[in-house]
C-alpha cells in the first residue's frame, strides 16, 4: 500500500523545534524515554493478557531490546509489549492530547529549556526527544493479537509531516528505529548505551537487553580467543521498593525518583516503608522538591504506580492517595489486592482505603517532623506545595487540625519573609479575644495599607495575611483550637466593650445622615452603618458573615465563573469629619443636593479600597472634579 502522507498538529511542530533547537544540553534523556515508553508498553500487555491469553503469542519473554547499527547509522528500540493499530499510531505519534499543550509550550518558551528537561517526560511527550539525536525516525508498531499482515509504518523527518502506511511485522510490540544524526554517532558505542541506561533505566523491571560482542577463550584451540556475540541484560532490575532500607543509598533513591517521576533533579524527601498487619503492602513514596508545571491542569495525572506482587497494575492509581496530596510519588506494591483487579474494584476495595489511609498519615508526620526538625527544608516545600495542602481542611475534615498545624502565614506581626503559625498566634493572642482574624489579598505590601486593619494595628491585634486564592473559601469554615477563624473584611468587628458602646453613640448621633445615605444607595448596598475597623479611612464596604470574599469574587469573574451578586455594606467611620461635615449640612438643608454626591463618593470609595472595579467611572471622576473647584473657590 501506498504511504500517506499526513501533517503533524501544530503543537507538535512547535515542540518538534523546541527539540531540536532548544534542548542540547541533555540529549541522552532520548533513550530514557524510548526505554520508558517501551516498558508501559509491556506494562499494559502483561495486564491486559489476564483477561486476554490471546494477546500473549505464546510468549512470556517480555523485554526491550536495543540494537545498534554502525554500518546503517541506526539505533532501535524494540519492545514486545501491546504494540498500536494504526489509528493509534497517528493519535499517538501525530498530536498531543493535553489540555495543557499550550502553556505548556509557552512556558518551554519562557524557560531555559535546556535546564529543564523534566518538562518532557512529565508532558508525556518523550518519543519526540528522539529528534534531537535524529534526522529521521520509524516506527514500526503491531497490535497484540492482530494478524502479522496488520503492522503499522510510521516515519518522519520532523519536517511538519509524517507518513503512515501498512506492514508486515511478524511479533507484536514495537520498532523506534533512529537514523542518528552524523555527529550524534556517540549513540552507537555500547559503553555510552550502557552508561545511559543503568543511569536513568536501571530499575526498570523488564530486561533491556542488547547483543554485546566479546573474545572468548576458544573451546577448539586452546590459547586462541574467538569473538561471540551474547545478548546482555544491561539494567540491574530490581525492585528497589522490595529491598530493606538499610541495603539502598541514597542515590539508588535519587535515580529512581528520576526515573518513575521523570524529573531530572531530586526529590525533597523519600519515604519508604512496609505495612503488616490486617493489610500488607510496601511503599516508596517521594516529596519533589519543585511543583509540575502541569499540576493544577484538570488533566495531570495523580497517584502512585500500583503492583501486585511485583505485577505493574496500572501507573497511576488515583484511589491510593487523597486529591490534596497529588504532588506525591512513587509505588505502592500490595501482597493482597488481586492481579486483576479493575479501577471500579478499586474504588472500594477495604484494602486500598487501608493503603490510602496508611499513606496520608505518614506524609502528614513526616510533614510535621520536617517543620519541627528541617524549617529550612520545610519552607522549600512549603513554597512549593502549601496552596495544594491547604485544600485538605476542606477535602478531609478528619486531617484538618493535623493539616491546619503546617501552614504558613505572613502576618501583621511578622517581620519580611518571616511566616507563622496558627498555633503561635494563639499563644500570642490578647486577653478576652475569642476569633483569628485573617484578611486577604494579592500581596502583602497591599492588605498592610489596607484600611480594614486600623482598628487592629490601633489596638496591636494580630492579623494572618492570606495570598492564596482558595484562602478564604477555605478558612473561612475553619475553627482551630476551638477559635473560629474570621475575616476582618466581613461581619461586626467587637475588638472590646468601649469600641461597641462608641459605635452604638454614632448610629444615635449620626442617625438622619445614615438614613439619607441608606436611601441613597438603597439599590447599591445591603446597609449603611457606623464602624468600629476604621480609625483613619472614611469608609469601607464590608461583606456580611458567609458571604463570598470580594477577592475571590473578582478571581471567579476573571475565571469566567458564574457569581452570585451579594449586596455589601457600607462601613462609616464616625470619627472622619467628612461625617460630621455631611451631618451639618444635612441639619442646615436635608435636601442639599451635594449630599447625594457625597453619599455616592463615600460608595464610590469603597468599592475601589476593596479592590473592585466603579459601575461608572466617569461619574467618580466628575464629582471629584466638581468637589476640587469647589474647594478651590473657597481657598
Amino acid at each position: 500500500m501506498t504511504a500517506k502522507k499526513m501533517e503533524f498538529k501544530t503543537e507538535v511542530k512547535q515542540l518538534l523545534d523546541l527539540m531540536i533547537h532548544s534542548l542540547y544540553s541533555h540529549k541522552e534523556i532520548f533513550l530514557r524515554e524510548l526505554i520508558s515508553n517501551a516498558s508501559d508498553a509491556i506494562d499494559k500487555a502483561k495486564y491486559e493478557s489476564l483477561t486476554d491469553s490471546a494477546l500473549m503469542e505464546g510468549t512470556g519473554d517480555w523485554k526491550i531490546k536495543i540494537t545498534a547499527d554502525k554500518g546503517a547509522g541506526t539505533l532501535t528500540v524494540s519492545d514486545n509489549g501491546i504494540g498500536m493499530t494504526k489509528e493509534e499510531t497517528v493519535e499517538s505519534l501525530g498530536t498531543i492530547a493535553h489540555s495543557g499543550t499550550k502553556e505548556f509550550l509557552k512556558a518551554l518558551q519562557q524557560r531555559d529549556v535546556k535546564d529543564n528537561p523534566e518538562l518532557i517526560g512529565q508532558f508525556g511527550v518523550g518519543f519526540y526527544a528522539s529528534f534531537m539525536v535524529a534526522d529521521r525516525v520509524t516506527v514500526i508498531t503491531r497490535r497484540a493479537g492482530e494478524e502479522s499482515s496488520r503492522g503499522v509504518r510510521w516515519e518522519s523527518t520532523a519536517d511538519g509531516s509524517f507518513t503512515v502506511e501498512d506492514t508486515v511485522k511478524e511479533h507484536k510490540g514495537t520498532d523506534v528505529i533512529l537514523h542518528l544524526k552524523e555527529d550524534e554517532k556517540k549513540y552507537l558505542e555500547a559503553w555510552e548505551i550502557k552508561n545511559i541506561v543503568r543511569k536513568y533505566s536501571d530499575y526498570i523491571e523488564h530486561p533491556v537487553v542488547m547483543d554485546i560482542e566479546r573474545e572468548v577463550d576458544s573451546t577448539i584451540e586452546k590459547g586462541k580467543k574467538v569473538k561471540v556475540t551474547e545478548e546482555e541484560t544491561l539494567n540491574s532490575r530490581k525492585a528497589i521498593w522490595l529491598k530493606n532500607k538499610s541495603e539502598i543509598t541514597q542515590d539508588e533513591y535519587n535515580e529512581f525518583y528520576r526515573h518513575i517521576s521523570h524529573d531530572y533533579g531530586d526529590a525533597l524527601k523519600t519515604i519508604h516503608y512496609r505495612a503488616e498487619g490486617t493489610s500488607e503492602f510496601t511503599a516508596l513514596i517521594y516529596i519533589p522538591s519543585k511543583a509540575p508545571l502541569n499540576i493544577f491542569y484538570k488533566d495531570f495525572k495523580i497517584g502512585p504506580t500500583l503492583y501486585v506482587k511485583r505485577v505493574q497494575i496500572m501507573d497511576h492509581c488515583e484511589e491510593l492517595i487523597p486529591l490534596y496530596l497529588r504532588f506525591l510519588k512513587g509505588v505502592v506494591d500490595s501482597s493482597d489486592l488481586p492481579l486483576n483487579i479493575s479501577r471500579e474494584i478499586l474504588q472500594s476495595n477495604r484494602q486500598v482505603e487501608i493503603i490510602r489511609k496508611s499513606i496520608t498519615s505518614k506524609l502528614l508526620d513526616t510533614l510535621s517532623d520536617m517543620k519541627e526538625r528541617e524549617y529550612d527544608t520545610y519552607l522549600n516545600f512549603y513554597g512549593e506545595f502549601g496552596k495544594i495542602l491547604k485544600e485538605g481542611i476542606h477535602l478531609e475534615f478528619s486531617k484538618k487540625d493535623q493539616i491546619s498545624d503546617l501552614l504558613l502565614f505572613p502576618s501583621t506581626k511578622t517581620q519580611k519573609g518571616e511566616l507563622t503559625t496558627l498555633q503561635k498566634y494563639v499563644e500570642g493572642m490578647k486577653e478576652g479575644q475569642e476569633e483569628i482574624y485573617y484578611i486577604t489579598g494579592i500581596s502583602i505590601d497591599e492588605v498592610l495599607s489596607s484600611p480594614y486593619l486600623e482598628a487592629f494595628r490601633e489596638k496591636d491585634y494580630e492579623v494572618l495575611i492570606m495570598l492564596d486564592e482558595v484562602d478564604d473559601f477555605i478558612m473561612g469554615n475553619l475553627q482551630y483550637k476551638d477559635k473560629h477563624l474570621k475575616s476582618v473584611t466581613k461581619g461586626d468587628i467587637k475588638l472590646d466593650k468601649a469600641d461597641e458602646s462608641d459605635r452604638k453613640k454614632a448610629e444615635t448621633k449620626y442617625e438622619k445622615i445614615l438614613g439619607f445615605i441608606r436611601d441613597c444607595l438603597k439599590d447599591d448596598v445591603k446597609d449603611v452603618r457606623m464602624s468600629s475597623r476604621l480609625k483613619d479611612s472614611v469608609c469601607c464596604m464590608v461583606g456580611e458573615e458567609g458571604d463570598i470574599d470580594a477577592h475571590m469574587e473578582r478571581m471567579l469573574k476573571a475565571m469566567g465563573q458564574e457569581v452570585p451578586t451579594h449586596k455589601r455594606v457600607l462601613e462609616i467611620n464616625p470619627s472622619h469629619p467628612v461625617v460630621e461635615a455631611m451631618q451639618a449640612i444635612y441639619d442646615k438643608d436635608g435636601k442639599n443636593p451635594i449630599l447625594s454626591d457625597y453619599a455616592r463618593l463615600l460608595y464610590d470609595q469603597a468599592v475601589l479600597l476593596e479592590g473592585s472595579k466603579l459601575k461608572d467611572p466617569a461619574a467618580f471622576a466628575r464629582s471629584i472634579a466638581k468637589l476640587m473647584a469647589d474647594n478651590a473657590r473657597h481657598i
